[in-house]
């Protein structure tokens, strides 16, 4: 009898370490990390993964994990995963990886995620200014709905999806990237213009040996030292895809890649239950183990054919995304808008940066006063499946940001009233975040005008 079904070729123990898995992780992209799996154009295959933590964020009702969290091992991913055509003839450079996502959710007997703001002197997060401390939730999954005992009387679908999915680049993409990046780091206080948070953390995350998992290929040897010396790290999304953190790429969305390296050498992870629009607290997903069931499809030379290269080379592209039919149905929402006026009261120039700002911190402080403290909004607005937008970008000065949540997923009603307001209840709902302490001398922003 036949066997149905995908075909796992990355499987994963939750009992062990990333460098301790049958096909260990990485952390990096390279295009010398070897592929652990080759898989056939149209084949379904089951990729399984750890959370982007491998492991590091735990479960624990206790928030020092996220304050010391080690920042130089970010992401943990499963792959890379050659990818050859029905007669074993693999991607090329100048195709297009066109990557079908058939299925997905969390692995079995590990439903549950975190969500949670780093340390401001150790990743931060978009609002960081505000909520320098390190904060962490814990959500628990029924089906497809999460609830988080730290944030009571909210309750979700979540829609699923890979924060990270992407290709490897090319030994010239990579150099690409690492010279731009370095040329920001080093000289972009001076050069540019920036919104003041938006710089209170690294400019750029430049390769760095601390931390750095390759895969099969094994510390301490001439070939890793080379590599860990070149090779990126994954906290952006890039050319090749990467952290792109699009909340909709679900069941049956695809994604097309372009293709740099022979193989392509696919690579995934960074699994997510639910995730805002502009995943805003950082680690700002409800976080997770995870598994993809895949199929993928080889467009021969698809890069020139449908992707149009902004900027100097044929390899400065970006993916397609198809966004799949399945998601979350909501039909009510309440929708702050932000404009390019900071908390000070200074006017930017069509900033969207400042506008989403503002949309968010709106939104946080009217929820505050539902009955929760403004760290529990500034969680729940970044895991909980809000929609943002950049509503305006043409009328100077001001662009203008909005931000869209769902009302059904609160247990009151929380839109604005002729009464009173709030008829619900009012007291803080206990338990709040969990809470770490914030130790830094770096200065706080505080908004005269909201609510305390």
């Amino acid at each position: 009898m036949s066997e149905y079904g995908p075909r796992l070729v990355v499987p994963i123990d939750l009992k062990k370490k990333p460098r301790e898995q049958k096909h260990r992780l990485h952390n990096r992209w390279h295009p010398e990390i070897p592929p652990v799996a080759e898989v056939k154009a149209g084949e379904v295959f089951r990729v399984e993964m750890m959370d982007f933590s491998g492991g590091g964020i735990t479960s624990n009702y206790s928030a020092e994990d996220i304050k010391f969290a080690d920042q130089s091992i970010v992401h943990y991913l499963s792959g890379p995963i050659k990818v050859v055509d029905e007669k074993g003839v693999p991607a090329k450079p100048g195709d297009l990886l066109a990557v079908e996502i058939c299925n997905l959710g969390p692995l079995p007997g590990d439903e549950w995620g975190y969500t949670a703001t780093f340390d401001r002197e150790n990743g931060g997060g978009f609002l960081t200014d505000h909520f320098p401390c390190a904060t962490k939730a814990i959500w628990y999954f029924e089906g497809i709905y999460a609830y988080s005992p730290h944030i009571p009387g909210v309750r979700f679908p979540g829609l699923t999806h890979p924060g990270i999915i992407g290709t490897a680049p090319s030994m010239e993409l990579l150099k690409i990237w690492n010279e731009r990046e370095r040329e920001l780091e080093a000289n972009g206080l001076q050069s540019l213009k920036l919104c003041e948070v938006l710089h209170s953390r690294p400019l750029a995350n430049l390769p760095s040996t601390k931390g750095c998992l390759l895969g099969q290929i094994q510390e301490g040897t001439p070939e890793w030292e080379k590599i860990a010396e070149e090779a990126a790290r994954t906290i952006p999304g890039r050319e090749n895809g990467g952290n792109c953190d699009i909340k909709n790429l679900s069941r049956g969305s695809k994604i097309y890649l372009p293709v740099f390296v022979d193989g392509a050498n696919l690579s995934t992870g960074d699994m997510h239950f639910s995730q805002g629009d502009g995943e805003v607290s950082f680690c700002g997903a409800i976080e997770m183990s995870g598994f993809l069931e895949l199929k993928c499809e080889i467009i021969r030379g698809g890069m020139k054919e449908y992707l149009t290269p902004m900027g100097p080379t044929s390899l400065h592209v970006n993916p397609i995304f198809e966004i799949g039919p399945v998601e979350p149905r909501f039909s009510e929402w309440l929708v702050f808008e932000g404009i390019s006026v900071d908390e000070s009261g200074k006017q930017h120039y069509l900033d969207a940066s400042v506008a989403y700002k503002r949309a968010v911190l709106n939104a946080i402080d009217y929820l505050s006063k539902f009955g929760y403290s403004k760290e529990q909004m500034y969680l729940l607005l970044s895991c909980c499946p809000c929609e943002g937008r950049i509503s305006g970008i043409v009328d100077s000065p001001n662009a203008v940001a909005t931000l869209a949540i769902p009302t059904a997923i609160f247990d009151q009603d929380i839109r604005p009233k002729t009464r009173i307001v709030p008829v619900g209840p009012r007291l803080v709902r206990n338990p709040d975040v969990l809470k770490c302490t914030y130790d830094g001398n770096l200065p706080t922003t505080k908004n005269p005008g909201a609510t305390t």
